[in-house]
């Protein structure tokens, strides 16, 4: 019997994940899974790149294990036939597959600001990085240690957390943000407040609501902006994209045969760019393709954040982003011990919570969510009782 040919191009953390649980429902099953990597890196954590930046991890500790499955690195994909069920990469190979799963993640946003790129207009300049990569950790620690200071542009999770390691790095680091305050998606004005004075009591200089026009010569630059879903490959085969590549919830695109996950992926309208979706999505495709778990469905995930890069520790989760009408918020903050907590209450239940500073309540407060259970009169227990310590790492 021939072997069941499943191309899942990318070769990053869903990728890795998805073949890894293949093995594990399936490991005497007859197939055949390669993943494609356009890196020379087989697959790694990505969300400890920060860590990297630090000399916390080095970059060999980052690996992630593929369940047996063929990686082919250094191998981008170019081209899809979907009604063929084939690709074709850039060295002019032409591969069959039964099954395609695209996760080719996101790219790096660059903003429109002069002085990013190199005479041609197609690459960056020397200096100028973004923060995608082991390599892009790499050029960033080189360029960085050699000039002692740096320019972070964009005041999200992952340019707060890079402003961080690069300060602890001793070097003079400025943060430049456009909107009046840091990590807007997930964070008020007040909790924002107080991981801006942990970074400048780490040595960042802060700038907000700061449009930049064009990026300093003198200095390394790391932009980071946000990313985009990386839908070229989907768009030109064919399937159905807006912002992601459109899933229901079995992960199937608009054509047989073609799956996405990850990064790439946009599920009820939503895409999710963090790692525990990309996990989730990974692991009810593995139920599915496998056989283990016909009816495996994939039903979204919550709103998560969850930065630990230092002295700067930072969880937000739930129905943070707008309270809306019947809801109520607490707030706890501590300008002497750097922390703040927020709780997000609606019909005396817990719907959101916002931590800095301090993430001992973090388990409690999360089950509270998830299992949305009636709380009592009187819910500032939530905000001081014991927890587990937290993880190491940026999942965002």
């Amino acid at each position: 019997m021939t072997a069941r040919r499943i191309a899942v191009v990318g070769a990053g953390m869903a990728a890795a994940r998805l073949a890894r649980q293949l093995h594990f429902h399936a490991p005497d099953a007859d197939l055949e899974i390669t993943l494609y990597g356009q890196e020379p890196h087989a697959p790694y954590n990505r969300a400890l790149l920060a860590g990297v930046l630090t000399g916390r991890y080095a970059p060999d500790t980052l690996a992630l294990p593929a369940g047996g499955a063929a990686v082919r690195t250094g191998t981008e994909v170019v081209a899809l036939d979907p009604a063929a069920r084939t690709l074709r990469t850039a060295g002019g190979e032409t591969a069959a597959y039964d099954t395609l799963v695209l996760a080719t993640g996101a790219a790096p946003v660059l903003p429109p600001v002069s002085g990013l790129f190199a005479p041609g207009g197609r690459a960056l300049r020397p200096g100028v990085h973004v923060l995608r990569t082991l390599d892009d950790c790499a050029g960033t620690v080189r360029d960085v240690r050699a000039a002692g200071r740096a320019v972070v542009l964009g005041g999200g999770v992952l340019g707060v957390a890079a402003a961080q390691a690069l300060a602890s790095l001793g070097c003079a680091v400025r943060l430049v943000h456009r909107t009046p305050h840091l990590m807007e998606r997930h964070l008020d004005a007040q909790a924002a407040a107080v991981v801006r004075r942990t970074l400048e009591a780490a040595g960042v200089d802060v700038l907000t609501g700061i449009h930049t026009m064009s990026v300093p010569e003198d200095r390394p630059v790391l932009l980071a902006c946000g990313a985009r879903p990386r839908t070229g490959l989907a768009r030109a085969a064919g399937l159905a994209v807006r912002t992601g590549v459109i899933v229901d919830d079995t992960l199937a695109a608009s054509v047989p045969g073609v799956f996405a996950i990850g990064d790439c992926a946009e599920h009820r309208g939503t895409v999710h760019g963090r790692a525990e979706p990309a996990w989730d999505q990974a692991d009810v495709l593995a139920a599915l393709l496998s056989g283990a778990r016909p009816q495996a469905r994939y039903p979204g995930s919550p709103a998560r954040l969850r930065l630990s890069a230092g002295p700067l520790q930072v969880a937000a989760f739930g129905d943070i982003a707008a309270p809306g009408p019947h809801t109520d918020t607490i707030r706890l903050s501590d300008a002497t011990c750097g922390t703040f907590r927020s709780l997000a209450l609606r019909d005396s239940r817990l719907v959101g919570a916002v931590l800095v500073g301090d993430l001992s309540t973090v388990g409690d407060l999360a089950d509270a969510v998830a299992h949305g259970q009636p709380l009592p009169p009187d819910p500032l227990y939530l905000l001081t009782a014991a927890s587990a310590a937290p993880a190491e790492g940026v999942l965002a």
